[in-house]
């Protein structure tokens, strides 16, 4: 059985071989030498392995710290700050992440007897990782020095992953994502429309129309699962559609703040920068970095 620092031992030495890992199914590795900003983004539902160093994480009101041996379960699209809190060249932070599948979760659920437990939603979950996951993940990474065997052994052991996380301290965060009928899954439907509509205005009672719950419900719902109310939600996505927008094309601030729903391009420019620590256009600068400079005259 592979243990945290045999795994820790073999992501050390493929990332000093700058190995690639996206031969395997939906995993991704990530290496840090040193304590990173954070960074917003919107992570879609995961399972992440620290395997040496610290992350901090914060969705909504809510701070996750977590390190080496502890896992991370994202169950839904969430708007996320991540930040690599415990980095170093010498004793990297290594991460072994997984995209979960709510589709392969439900096939799997019909191999578990019924669970009685309480339906409330949840949102991010941390935990320690027991061994026998640990080692699964590991033997997935593995498959690597084997990739003849990657075709039909990933998904095999992509499933035991996900059959240890059932099996574990996760389990009810793990049913309820693929359990279609759940608190969990409803809000993922009010979710996944916000996404697809951010730019629109937001009804709460057509967002409780679409997760099948009263208001009142769903609003106590999409909180617990999110840490923030579905207008910080939309907003959210809103500021970081936006600076994609900056970054792929040439429009204006205003522009870009009136497609992504905003009526006021000053409010825009406030909330942007109060996300990302810089206005529009500066931060438009940073990213794209310096112009090549003009060629000279010959």
């Amino acid at each position: 059985m592979y243990t945290l620092t045999q795994l820790r031992d073999r992501l050390m030495q493929y990332a000093a071989e700058g190995r690639p890992v996206a031969p395997l199914p939906g995993l991704r590795l990530r290496v840090e030498t040193g304590a990173t900003p954070s960074m917003p983004g919107i992570c879609a539902p995961t399972f992440a392995l620290v395997v040496q160093g610290a992350k901090r994480t914060l969705a909504g009101d809510k701070v996750f710290d977590y390190g080496a041996g502890q896992c991370l379960v994202v169950p839904v699209d969430m708007p996320v700050a991540g930040q690599v809190t415990g980095a170093s060249a010498e004793n990297p932070y290594l991460a072994v992440a997984l995209a979960l599948s709510p589709a392969t979760i439900a096939a799997m659920l019909l191999e578990l007897p019924p669970d009685a437990g309480d339906s409330a939603a949840s949102g991010i979950s941390v935990s320690s990782a027991p061994a026998a996951l640990i080692d699964a993940v590991a033997r997935y990474v593995v498959l690597l020095d084997c990739p003849g065997d990657i075709a039909v052994l990933g998904p095999m052991l992509e499933r035991e992953i996900l059959w240890r996380l059932l099996r574990g301290d996760q389990h009810a965060l793990l049913r309820a994502i693929g359990m279609a009928d759940s608190r969990l899954s409803q809000v993922g439907r009010a979710i996944a429309w916000i996404r697809a509509h951010y730019a629109d205005t937001l009804s709460m009672r057509e967002l409780a129309n679409i997760a099948g719950m009263g208001v009142s419900t769903f609003f106590r719902q999409f909180r617990a699962v999110t840490a923030m109310s579905p207008l910080q939600y939309q907003k959210q996505v809103r500021l970081l559609e936006a600076r994609a927008g900056l970054m792929s094309s040439a429009q204006d601030v205003a522009a870009v703040a009136f497609q992504v729903g905003y009526g006021s391009p000053s409010q825009f420019t406030r909330e942007y920068a109060r996300m990302f620590g810089s206005a529009p256009a500066r931060d438009r600068e940073q990213l794209r970095g310096p112009k090549d400079p003009s060629p000279r005259s010959r």
